[in-house]
């Protein structure tokens, strides 16, 4: 894919060298000169540009991309960068960074934000993640808060020890992914059982997060 990013700070340089391992085309768009080091990410595109003037953005070919990432360390930025990509360059997948939490209510579907990543949200969420069982997690919001990535741990004594998945009594706004069984990750068929220390991955929408816990016995 071919992949914008505004903001060449720490983040934006991180996540440009992961994108292009990865085999992407990467542009990097930074107004900040003391920010601007093409060196850091050779294989990069480097722009230096203001990444919320129209103008700018155009002269870039953000219309040619496939997805946007703001990734500024200015959420009113970040909020701005995304409603461009989305109302004027009609980019498919906008994902922008959240760095002050208060603000997240912000970065939703009217602004053109796709995905929401709160760096202290995912902290929280995995610190919670590492130590509950028994206890629904949610790991990531997607879609505008339309659906959650959640997460729960079956204890070691779990009952559900041997019961198949195909009999689960799961609401029907939530669909089991993928289960971590050690250092497996196990794409579950109707037929699969659950162990002790599972760790469940569901997709589901945030209103039924309590009907999981009770489809497990919780």
């Amino acid at each position: 894919m071919r992949i914008a990013i505004a903001g060449a700070g720490a983040v934006g340089r991180s996540i440009a060298a992961e994108l292009v391992a990865d085999g992407h085309q990467v542009m990097l768009i930074e107004r900040d000169r003391t920010q601007f080091e093409p060196h850091t990410v050779e294989q990069a595109e480097w722009v230096q540009a203001d990444a919320c003037e129209l103008s700018s953005l155009e002269d870039a070919g953000m219309q040619l991309c496939d997805v946007v990432i703001a990734a500024t360390g200015d959420d009113k930025v970040n909020l701005v960068v995304s409603l461009l990509a989305k109302t004027e360059f009609a980019v498919r997948r906008v994902v922008a960074r959240v760095n002050n939490p208060t603000n997240e209510w912000l970065f939703t579907e009217s602004w053109g934000v796709d995905v929401a990543v709160s760096t202290p949200r995912i902290m929280s969420a995995l610190v919670e993640e590492a130590v509950t069982v028994g206890d629904v997690v949610r790991l990531m919001t997607l879609r505008q808060g339309q659906a959650n990535l959640v997460e729960i741990t079956l204890p070691a004594d779990t009952p559900l020890g041997g019961v198949a998945v195909n009999t689960l009594h799961l609401p029907r706004d939530a669909a089991l992914v993928t289960i971590l069984r050690g250092g497996r990750v196990i794409v579950p068929t109707p037929d699969d059982t659950l162990e002790g220390g599972d760790e469940l991955l569901f997709v589901a929408a945030a209103d039924v997060e309590r009907e999981i816990r009770s489809a497990l016995g919780y």
